[in-house]
């Protein structure tokens, strides 16, 4: 299982279009077949997320 987080935003396209991505490269890495590798994505609000000491809603 690999967890993606995300601040929110993202639109269904990208998230799809990143799911293929990633699961196409993790089952080439891995040697495993695609259908054995999830993708679980969790949104997360701009103000529950800081980078370099900094809430991503005052960027």
């Amino acid at each position: 299982m690999i967890r993606v987080e995300l601040l929110k935003g993202r639109t269904i396209a990208q998230k799809r279009e990143f799911a293929e991505v990633v699961t196409r490269e993790a089952a080439r890495i891995l040697k495993c077949a695609p259908d054995v590798v999830d993708v679980v994505f969790q949104d997360v609000e701009r103000h529950d997320w800081a980078s370099s000491g900094r809430l991503e809603a005052d960027r």
